[in-house]
């Protein structure tokens, strides 16, 4: 069931415990859903960019991730509701679909994927893992510390402190408060366990669990960036390893904030293979 939510021409879908999730639809051509990272949706974030290089050769869905934009959210967070969010989306686009994620809007679409969803093919940037010692890895209390603030009422907290596990600076996270964005940043800051929930057990330096992804039979491609540090870079290599067929991809110049004229080349590439 869809219906016009607001005068940005968002429409929405209702989730499986009905929550609604608002998108957008860009293009003509095969059905491709792009999911969002830590912190972004439609109105913050990098995927409307995205849609815009792609809209040409497909229709492109765009959607704000629960508790973000203008999505709705339940009273407690389970990361199965995520899937079926996107469950949701991809009945929407016609029953299957071409699906995109980028960071840990990545480790959503491959969870999917492992859960049966009708992914047709499945493009994955820069899953957030850690899988050996070329970087510290992401203390066991990060989740916590998350939810603490939170709960406390200082989502700045909670936006720094994931600033600092994902490689910022101390100086830099402690200025971004003085920065272009910091409320956009704060006001869904409460998500970022969502995100967590999908990463956080592989952040912990160690390798991916064997089998983990042996049920994902959808054609997979993994990329990074050249210009990324080594600990991203081993970790998707390793990433792709874990999934049966999957091919991996290094886009020269790149960082984890991909340009989109770079990357939807190579999700074109694959798409359409």
């Amino acid at each position: 069931m869809t219906a016009t939510a607001t005068a940005t021409a968002a429409s929405t879908v209702l989730s499986a415990d009905g929550t609604p999730i608002a998108f957008a639809r860009v293009g003509r051509g095969p059905a491709v859903i792009l999911v969002d990272g830590a912190l972004c949706h439609r109105e913050f974030g990098p995927m409307g960019k995205l849609a815009e290089e792609l809209k040409s050769r497909f229709t492109v869905y765009t959607y704000d991730r629960r508790g973000r934009g203008q999505s709705g959210d339940a009273s407690s967070y389970d990361p199965a509701r995520e899937v079926e969010d996107l469950a949701a989306l991809i009945e929407e686009a016609g029953g299957s679909a071409l699906v995109g994620g980028v960071s840990s809007g990545a480790a959503l679409a491959l969870e999917a994927a492992r859960r049966g969803l009708p992914i047709s093919r499945l493009a994955l940037y820069e899953a957030p893992f850690i899988v050996d010692d070329s970087r510290t890895p992401v203390p066991d209390d990060y989740v916590a510390d998350l939810e603490r603030a939170i709960a406390a009422g200082r989502p700045g907290d909670a936006v720094r402190r994931f600033m600092r596990v994902v490689g910022m600076p101390a100086v830099m996270a402690a200025l971004m408060r003085f920065m272009p964005g910091w409320s956009k940043l704060k006001k869904v800051a409460h998500t970022l366990p969502y995100d967590a929930s999908f990463v956080d057990e592989f952040m912990k330096g160690r390798p991916l669990p064997a089998g983990r992804w042996a049920s994902v039979a959808v054609p997979t491609v993994v990329i990074d960036g050249g210009k990324s540090p080594a600990w991203m870079r081993n970790a998707n290599a390793a990433l792709s390893a874990a999934i049966p067929g999957s091919a991996h991809r290094t886009l020269p110049g790149q960082t984890h904030m991909v340009k989109a004229d770079v990357l939807a080349p190579a999700l074109v590439r694959h798409f359409t293979a």
